[in-house]
């Protein structure tokens, strides 16, 4: 399984603002079969991931691997790092704000080109890496048989803005900005019945609080061991950036230049991205006689389940990758 840093150069790129004018370096990995022998399946991370999808370390190896979900031996897996969220290296070459999703998705795409990749077999996403996907669909709308947004949306909604303004505040004005910041983003990454079916208000005796105070306080601790404050800016501000409907006139408009088959897998409980507006896309889809289906997750975790619900992922997409339990 090949799953060593590489990186690609953007030439010449230049950002939808018209502010960035620049060569834009990505790096990105390749998990499975050798580039060209196999399908390839394009796999966005999410806020705070990156593109180590498989092996030991990777985000989603319950189901990105040798004879799983998205098997390793029958596809190349193909995962970019959204430039800027620090992974492999401290360097800072763009304000946070110098991208937005639009342009992330167009670096992936014209990344994709470049390596010469004819078209992805799948593009899946979970949270923002679904926004991006969504966007990539748009931009380079023969390139994607199958789009998979993974507890995402093709928008930023007004909750997932409002979320998003309160993280700058904390971000600017906390002591601890990236703790913190994340403390309260796990709230929004579960559910009340999740804490409580986990925590139910029971104490830590070692440290003489709660044990949900001490769970939030290891998250901050966590991320702050691993991130960087500008990377969580960068990623902050790209969520808030989603819309594919922003250049044309309305959603529909915008759902009608697509042609890829949709896969939207929504959660029942999730506080970040609504399943309500899975279903509301899927019905505009529908009508408009596109192959879109929506499945969902049942879950007390809220939108954190894409990563715990793995049983119920596997069976919602074995289809599409012709996976047999």
């Amino acid at each position: 399984m090949m799953n060593s840093l590489k990186y690609i150069t953007v030439p010449d790129f230049i950002s939808e603002d018209g502010k960035i004018k620049a060569d834009v370096k990505l790096s990105y990995q390749l998990f499975g079969q050798e580039l060209y022998s196999a399908p390839v399946v394009l796999i966005n991370h999410a806020l705070t991931g990156n593109s180590d999808v498989a092996g030991e370390n990777g985000w989603w190896k319950s189901i990105v691997g040798d004879l799983k979900l998205i098997d390793t031996k029958k596809y190349t897996v193909l995962a970019f790092d959204i430039p800027g969220n620090g992974y492999k290296t401290t360097e800072i070459l763009f304000e946070y704000d110098a991208f937005s999703a639009y342009d992330i998705a167009k670096l992936f795409g014209l990344a994709v080109q470049q390596l010469q990749i004819p078209k992805l077999y799948a593009a899946i996403g979970s949270s923002l890496g679904g926004g991006i996907a969504w966007e990539m669909a748009l931009l380079f709308p023969d390139l994607i048989e199958y789009l998979i947004p993974v507890a995402s949306d093709w928008k930023a909604s007004d909750w997932i803005l409002g979320h998003n303004k309160v993280q700058f505040q904390i971000l600017e004005n906390s002591k601890k900005p990236l703790h913190d910041a994340r403390m309260m983003a796990m709230l929004f990454y579960r559910s009340p019945a999740s804490f409580q079916s986990r925590f139910n208000r029971t104490i830590n005796k070692n440290l003489g609080i709660y044990n949900v105070e001490s769970w939030l306080l290891h998250h901050g601790e966590k991320l702050e061991s691993r991130f960087t404050l500008h990377a969580y800016k960068v990623m902050t501000h790209l969520l808030s950036s989603v819309d594919i409907s922003k250049k044309f006139d309305s959603i529909e408009e915008a759902l009608e230049q697509l042609k890829s088959k949709v896969i939207m897998i929504g959660i029942d409980s999730d506080l970040f991205f609504g399943a309500e507006d899975n279903m509301e896309t899927a019905k505009i889809l529908r009508q408009k006689n596109k192959e879109a289906v929506y499945k969902e997750i049942k879950s007390i975790h809220g939108h954190d389940a894409f990563l715990i619900e793995f049983e119920q992922l596997v069976e919602a997409l074995r289809d599409v990758f012709k996976y047999k339990l």
